[in-house]
């Protein structure tokens, strides 16, 4: 039996649950571009992903580098909301450490309203170290400033009673919030997470969810198991509980028709967005290394999977074995390809991917089995009815008739 088809009667049996499938949307353009151009490309693509039935969509903050150019993730949601019908928003991620805490919590309530429940709250410490340097903010402060703010957060949002906090960076004194949620109890929290344990250990504090943006890479990959352990041991000690539905797990694929026309369409900004990141984040690239290494390489590893949907089947199914399970898996959305070649691998990834993972492919597959089963069976059926109506309809009509 394939591998699509034991994942389906997984799905199926009640085995495992179904999962969610999204886009993390930091995004990456290649700087000098028309930025007013990629901003609507980038609205164009969730209308495009809603309409595919992606179920949610996280949004960056960023405020340097010049590739990176969403600033405000509330701001976009909002746009996006207007466009958009089902498709849940989330920021991925709002920077605690650059903002006041009751402004945050105010502005997710907004959105809630505004988007009637389709908002999620993603959080982080920052990822870029220009963007904290601009502002001021040592980094090896921001995790620590990360949990002061979700702390207080939480707290309006949970609405009980007014909040009063003193940190050496914000201060808040009998904080109400105006709205209650529209969401009940609250929206969703997530907390991203990538090679420390920080980002878990904050999720487990907080009973929130949790977003591994470097599940695919070297590192990221091989701590999964451990961060999950982490968050469920904190957690415990602060009388929350985590759920793996709640765990989403990012990864970088474009899909084509066949591998070829795949590496094809990624010649066009794989190394481009590649060494960008080599140039913002820690991690190890050769820039000069050739296109088609780089395909191989990820491939290989799973970092980036560049091929077909079996492929991309294959690696997700990888992550689910590695990490014991987990909620929704969130490609990273990046200008590998073109649009029109972008917009196409989304189509085959929707199609030929989601419905093995979701269970909706599970009762066409189980009919057509006993279809196709029986086939002789109906074909003979059909057959012989035919034959019947032939001859009572000789049976029925006259000489004449029949010559006539």
């Amino acid at each position: 039996m394939s591998l699509s088809r034991t994942i389906t009667n997984q799905v199926a049996a009640g085995r495992r649950w179904p999962l969610r499938f999204g886009i993390f949307l930091a995004p990456f353009h290649r700087a000098g571009r028309n930025p007013t151009l990629l901003l609507e490309q980038d609205l164009s693509l969730l209308e495009h992903l809603d309409r595919l039935g992606f179920d949610e969509a996280w949004i960056g903050e960023h405020h340097s580098g010049g590739w990176e150019i969403i600033s405000s993730p509330e701001v976009f949601i909002a746009n996006a909301a207007a466009r958009t019908r089902r498709i849940r928003l989330g920021t991925g991620v709002i920077s605690l450490p650059y903002h006041h805490p009751l402004h945050v919590a105010d502005r997710i309530v907004l959105l809630d309203h505004l988007t009637r429940g389709r908002v999620m709250l993603g959080v982080g410490p920052g990822q870029l170290a220009s963007d904290a340097h601009m502002l001021g903010i040592d980094t090896n402060r921001q995790r620590e400033m990360m949990e002061e703010s979700l702390e207080a957060v939480v707290a309006l949002l949970a609405g009980q009673e007014p909040v009063t906090r003193q940190t050496d960076w914000f201060t808040l004194r009998d904080a109400v919030l105006q709205l209650s949620p529209f969401t009940w109890p609250r929206p969703e929290i997530a907390v991203a997470a990538t090679f420390s344990p920080a980002g878990p250990r904050t999720a487990g504090r907080f009973g929130a969810g949790l977003l591994s943006i470097a599940a695919s890479q070297a590192g990221g990959f091989d701590v999964l198991g451990s961060h999950w352990e982490v968050a469920n041991d904190v957690a415990a000690r602060h009388g929350q509980t985590m759920d793996r539905r709640g765990w989403r797990l990012m990864g970088m694929m474009h899909l084509a028709d066949t591998m070829e026309q795949a590496a094809k369409d990624v010649a066009y900004g794989l190394s481009d967005v590649q060494n960008y990141q080599s140039k913002v984040l820690p991690v190890s690239l050769d820039t000069s290394t050739p296109l088609q290494d780089r395909i191989d390489a990820g491939n290989a590893s799973g970092s980036f999977i560049c091929g077909t949907p079996d492929m991309a089947i294959a690696q997700i199914e990888r992550l689910w074995q590695q990490s014991g399970g987990f909620g929704a898996y969130l490609l990273l959305a990046a200008d590998f390809a073109n649009p029109e070649a972008t917009k196409h691998s989304y189509e085959l990834f929707a199609r030929e991917v989601m419905p093995h993972f979701t269970g909706a492919s599970a009762a066409p597959l189980a009919s057509e089995n006993w279809q196709f089963g029986k086939s002789e069976t109906w074909r003979n059926q059909t057959a012989a009815a035919i034959g019947k109506a032939i001859a009572d309809h000789a049976a029925s009509t006259t000489p004449a008739e029949a010559t006539s």
